[in-house]
């Protein structure tokens, strides 16, 4: 193996995980689910059937990553964050997953600790969900995203520092531009 299972998990058939990613105590892999290379799967995580998870992406603790949820590279799940895939449940009328919304998590995002995604909703390249935070709609590329229900209240460097004054980060010298509300960066 090209990868490390801690023997109190379960890796059901027809899994893949990619070379040096590791998937830590009491967590569970579904079929269909596939792992990219250098993950790191936290205690206590369930990964449903079917779920495509890229490389470099960090799942800490207590995290459910439902069917119909995409993580791109490089995406960080906080503690305890939730995914949703049924925008109306019912135990009583289960639908099946024909009936599950799509999530996508794009490349570099950061969702915090306690945070909630509603299903059907797109998180942009390195945007940052604050911890808590309840996303009911897009969030755009290095979008800051905070509060019930979450709103955009600035924008953050791919390095992940808040832009405070202008788009320019004081940490990494990165440049940035607003164009018709979408941050760009700008490469010199």
């Amino acid at each position: 193996m090209q990868y490390f299972v801690h023997e109190s998990s379960y890796i059901d058939d027809d899994v893949k995980i990619g070379e040096g990613t590791k998937v830590w105590y009491f967590s569970h892999i579904h079929s269909g689910a596939e792992i990219g290379e250098k993950c790191s799967i936290g205690q206590n995580v369930n990964v449903s059937n079917n779920v495509k998870i890229g490389t470099g992406v960090k799942i800490q603790n207590n995290v459910s990553v439902y069917e119909g949820v995409e993580l791109e590279d490089f995406v960080f799940c906080g503690p305890s964050m939730v995914f949703t895939n049924d925008l109306t449940p019912r135990s009583k009328y289960p639908k099946g997953n024909a009936a599950y919304v799509k999530t996508l998590v794009k490349y570099g995002a950061t969702i915090g600790a306690n945070a909630t995604i509603v299903c059907g909703n797109t998180i942009g390249s390195w945007a940052m969900i604050a911890s808590g935070a309840v996303v009911t709609k897009d969030v755009p590329d290095y979008g800051l995203m905070a509060g019930v229900p979450a709103k955009l209240i600035g924008w953050v460097c791919e390095c992940g520092l808040p832009l405070n004054d202008g788009y320019s980060c004081k940490e990494c010298d990165r440049n940035y531009e607003l164009r018709e509300n979408k941050l760009i960066e700008i490469i010199k």
